[in-house]
């Protein structure tokens, strides 16, 4: 008799979906329809584990009951062009913590950020603890040192993927205590984003509010048109599914560098559209596994004045929940 091997895969959604799926016959998994109403809450014990076993705070964003922790790499000095740049530019990474609307487990998403020899370990270290790599990319031209982005994911209790995510990444770069301690206040105070820029004109191009991180200006959007699941999941922006911009330098001559959150459809027209006002496309891939409808997301970048570059991104930004019959995702054969 032939035995059939069970993925990780298969393992992991399994676990998001294991409450209902006991209940039918073998054939009607296919049919589970997807759960809906509002995702449970994280709870305080939750966000203690989460905490201790990473060393470091998250943040709590209950309108999605999603748990965010930082992992900014501030071990790195970056440049652009030879042109330094700040690293909340777009050098942090983050691990964010979410349950499936039925409550019965929980999904890990991560965003990682590495240099080119620190990828294959951490994939090795991923595997090793049952996690399961999403995508491996770039969101830049021009950096250096060079530097790539995986995406890492499981499903489980919260507790246990907290501990499996810092046993992933203890021994890199990424784990909060092997970072950098920060450095003494300086006599002369940094100028940050609100002095850089100016944040009301471009607050009224992009018609979202952003936010001050250290000398960077950043938008953070989602998909409210979409509701997009994964593994029993809702994903939303705070566990990875937004498009977003971030600004440095000053306001006459920024830097602009983003993701824009895709249906297939949507792809080429953004792609034109960013284009038209001289943004550089950088990646177009995925994100995440299992999502459904399947999300693209795309990289740019820009320099320029600010107010140029915002008008670029809002205009990428209008693109999406419309149809358009000029995207090649909208061809038939």
């Amino acid at each position: 008799m032939e035995k059939k091997q069970i993925s990780r895969r298969q393992l992991l959604q399994g676990s998001a979906i294991l409450g209902t799926a006991m209940l039918l016959p073998l054939d009607s998994l296919r049919a589970i329809p997807l759960p809906s109403g509002k995702t449970p809450a994280i709870t305080l014990e939750e966000m203690a584990a989460i905490d201790a076993a990473l060393g470091k705070k998250g943040i709590y964003k209950e309108a999605e009951a999603v748990y965010t922790v930082p992992l900014p790499r501030n071990d790195l000095k970056m440049k652009i062009k030879g042109e330094p740049v700040p690293i909340p530019f777009g050098f942090g990474g983050w691990v964010s913590f979410k349950k499936t609307t039925n409550g019965k487990s929980a999904m890990v998403m991560s965003d990682t950020v590495l240099q080119q020899e620190e990828v294959n370990t951490l994939i090795s270290a991923a595997h090793a603890q049952g996690l399961e790599i999403a995508a491996i990319h770039n969101h830049f031209f021009y950096e250096e040192p060079r530097i790539f982005y995986m995406h890492i994911h499981g499903m489980g209790n919260i507790a246990d993927l907290a501990k499996k995510y810092a046993d992933t990444i203890r021994g890199s770069k990424l784990f909060p205590a092997n970072q950098p301690a920060p450095s003494p206040a300086s006599a002369i105070p940094a100028l940050t984003g609100k002095e850089n820029f100016d944040i009301p004109s471009l607050d009224a191009i992009v018609k979202y509010t952003g936010t001050v991180n250290g000398p960077t200006y950043k938008y953070t959007i989602g998909r409210a048109d979409l509701k997009i699941m994964a593994m029993g999941v809702e994903m939303t922006a705070n566990i990875g599914l937004n498009s977003w911009a971030s600004f440095a330098g000053k306001q006459e001559d920024a830097h602009i560098a983003g993701d824009i959150a895709m249906l297939q459809e949507e792809v080429n027209t953004v792609i034109k559209v960013l284009r038209s006002h001289d943004l550089e496309i950088v990646a177009v891939h995925n994100h995440m596994l299992g999502d459904d409808p399947h999300m693209i997301f795309l990289h740019y970048y820009g320099r320029g004045n600010a107010v140029k570059l915002a008008n670029g991104f809002r205009a990428a930004l209008d693109v999406l929940g419309k149809k358009n019959s000029d995207s090649m995702g909208g061809m038939r054969m």
